[in-house]
């Protein structure tokens, strides 16, 4: 696997230009290399160059983890003694060619830390962003990653229809997210979640992203649950809402119309579709029922080893979908005060379309 995205890497490279590319502990490492590093004081970062083997900077206390890499590279490691980092850097970096070349790196994911460190490595070098070349090589995903974000959907469905069984009037947002939690690991989620679950009941619903508070479910209220899985590697991110005993007639009407939104983003993805235009499905049917201004955020996010990744499904956004893309719809409509409603879904674009991962009822449900 790596021999190939490795080969793409290059590819990309040569055509836009660049010498180099940096990257720092986080997905787009592991999507190379199949390493795994998390973010902490000491920075772990490698360089991908056209003309010389990889080459990877880390702590001493982290060497076990390159024992039996299945690609060779150049390893270059540091003590816990920072002021001598600087000079590991040097050492590593200076037979690169890289003085008055241009190397990318991730800005969202490269810290000022790690900059820092390759800036007095790397000379006179440009370091500039390569995020074009990232979100190519991983915006479509191919037949083993679409895989495991299936099994990450299926993780989080049967999750949550567990932790329906638990849930009455009288329970607690916070509750009902710590019963998530632990049936999303007891059913084979990974251990890192892509996010702390959303539970959002009544007014709290009306905030995309409430945090789980100590209100208890009372009759009336709609129940936003936003969570998601992690399996390996990669996530999924989805959104239902529930009705607490019987609801009125607005509270319906809500749920009604983000039910035909969302059915309606699903519907438009295709490949050659601009992302603009799944956001304008969802759009025009909120907007058509009165509700638009109560639409506030776009319709969805790509997703895969990050919750957040490229394609974004927003209106001003041409970019065109292609097969193997994977993303969001998640279609909202939020009453300050009053209720809130999501219904969010992960999709892949197929050569016929685009297939929705997850498969939950959408319809109102009635708990408590």
């Amino acid at each position: 696997m790596s021999a190939t995205r490795f080969s793409k890497l290059t590819q990309y490279m040569q055509d836009q230009q660049f010498t180099a590319m940096a990257v720092n502990a986080g997905p787009t490492l592991t999507y190379l290399t199949g390493l795994h590093f998390h973010l902490m004081e000491r920075p772990v970062v490698m360089v991908f160059s056209l003309d010389h083997e990889p080459t990877i900077i880390l702590p001493e206390l982290e060497l076990a983890k390159v024992d039996h890499l299945h690609f060779p590279a150049r390893v270059y490691a540091y003590t816990e003694n920072p002021a001598i980092w600087t000079a590991t850097f040097g050492d590593a970096l200076k037979g690169l060619g890289l003085s008055g070349q241009k190397v990318g790196v991730e800005p969202r994911q490269l810290r000022l830390l790690e900059y820092e460190y390759l800036r007095s490595a790397c000379g006179d070098a440009q370091l500039v962003d390569g995020s074009a070349i990232f979100s190519a090589l991983r915006a479509k995903k191919d037949a083993e990653e679409i895989s495991c974000m299936r099994q990450a959907v299926k993780i989080a469905e049967d999750a949550l229809t567990a932790t329906l069984t638990r849930v009455a009037i009288g329970t607690t947002e916070k509750e009902i997210a710590g019963e998530l939690f632990l049936q999303l690991i007891s059913h084979g989620s990974d251990i890192s979640l892509p996010f702390s679950p959303i539970v959002a009941a009544g007014p709290n619903g009306a905030n995309p992203h409430s945090q789980p508070s100590d209100r208890p479910l009372v009759a009336g209220d709609l129940l936003i649950v936003d969570w998601g899985a992690s399996y390996g590697s990669y996530v999924s991110d989805l959104t239902r809402t529930f009705a607490v005993g019987e609801i009125d007639p607005l509270a319906e009407k809500i749920h009604k119309t983000v039910q035909q939104a969302n059915a309606a983003g699903r519907a438009a993805g295709r490949p050659g579709v601009p992302c603009a235009e799944v956001d304008l499905a969802t759009r025009r049917v909120i907007d058509e029922a009165g509700f638009g201004r109560n639409f506030t955020h776009r319709t969805g996010h790509g997703i895969g080893m990050e919750c957040h990744e490229d394609p974004y499904i927003r209106g001003d956004n041409q970019q065109l979908l292609e097969v193997g893309m994977a993303y969001t719809v998640e279609p909202g409509i939020y009453l300050a005060g009053i209720n809130g409603v999501r219904i969010e879904d992960d999709v892949v674009v197929t050569a016929g379309g685009a297939e929705s991962l997850s498969t939950m009822n959408r319809e109102i449900r009635v708990i408590g």
